[in-house]
């Protein structure tokens, strides 16, 4: 008898969980028509009027992300640490609006008027034989990470991105059908070890994101001046594969656009041994950082970066 009445729990449990999916799915499929039919310009306000409501009144992890902020800069006072918390949530809106408008992204010149690209591409296809060897790609939940991935992919060569299955799954047939629709591609975490070195040895870009918390990490050192978990799976994809590895960050600029920046990460001292692959994880998360302490209002503050910070570990 328990045991139908606990089926009977699930089986509601799984029909409240449908509906809340099919109606966060039905907003965010309007937000995207609505967004598409706007300016820019009122598009990106209209953004700034969304975070702003979800800091002020929704909170939406509010205290957390507060917190985190003030204990990564001591030094900031809390009007400062108040400016921070909100230009994070407008960035967060501003980027969901952003990739809600990508369908208006056709081409290389639609690109251009959103993304100034402070890459040397000469260097990046010299580094890969003239895009014939693969190469890791690692950034950040920073600035408009998925404009960057798109932007890279018309406008110097397509990506292969790793992702995370969001747990609506409507919403993630959503979100990778507008991170695919100009060449790119995904492949799910779970599936990326295999894909990903068959990817790398064909001569393909493999962009990972290395700045959120692994509950599956070995490997521990310091983030913003705390104990955390070191994301070290980018390293191993490029020290396995044998392939360059780059840093790419995409920051605000004025009038709304915003700058990718790339640098080559120096992996010809390194070797593909446990060792190596935590000396080239802690040399990407220093860039990771710098960007994050330069521009904080740019990072996604939201996620809990240091919940997994592996007491009783010996740090890196």
């Amino acid at each position: 008898m328990s045991h139908f009445i606990e089926r009977l729990g699930e089986k509601k449990r799984q029909q409240i969980k449908s509906a809340l999916d099919a109606t966060i799915f039905s907003v965010v499929s309007l937000l995207g028509v609505l967004a598409r039919l706007m300016s820019r310009r009122l598009a990106r306000r209209v953004a700034c009027l969304l975070g702003d409501f979800l800091h002020h009144v929704v909170g939406l992890r509010r205290e957390l992300v507060y917190t985190n902020i003030g204990i990564s800069f001591p030094e900031k006072s809390p009007a400062e640490i108040c400016r921070i918390a909100m230009g994070v949530y407008r960035n967060v809106a501003v980027t969901l609006i952003d990739v809600l408008r990508f369908p208006l992204i056709r081409n290389r010149e639609d690109a251009a008027v959103l993304v100034d690209m402070d890459v040397d591409v000469s260097e990046f296809m010299r580094r890969t034989r003239n895009g014939q060897t693969g190469s890791v790609m690692v950034s950040g939940h920073f600035g408009n990470w998925e404009l960057m991935a798109l932007a890279f992919g018309i406008m110097v060569k397509p990506v292969t991105m790793i992702v995370k299955r969001l747990s609506n799954d409507l919403v993630d047939q959503r979100m990778n059908e507008l991170r695919t629709l100009r060449g790119n591609s995904v492949v799910y975490d779970n599936l990326s070890l295999r894909k990903g070195l068959r990817l790398l040895s064909e001569g393909g870009v493999l962009a990972i994101l290395a700045d959120q918390s692994d509950p599956t990490a070995t490997y521990f050192g310091e983030f913003l001046g705390r104990r955390a978990t070191i994301f070290n799976g980018a390293a191993f994809f490029a020290l396995k594969a044998q392939v360059p590895l780059f840093v790419g960050m995409c920051r605000s600029i004025t009038n709304g656009k915003y700058k990718i920046e790339m640098q080559e990460i120096n992996t010809s001292d390194l070797t593909f041994c446990k060792e190596d692959i935590s000396t080239l994880a802690s040399r990407y998360t220093r860039v990771l950082e710098e960007y994050i302490k330069r521009w904080p209002e740019e990072w996604f503050w939201l996620h809990n970066r240091w919940k997994n910070g592996g007491d009783g570990q010996t740090c890196g």
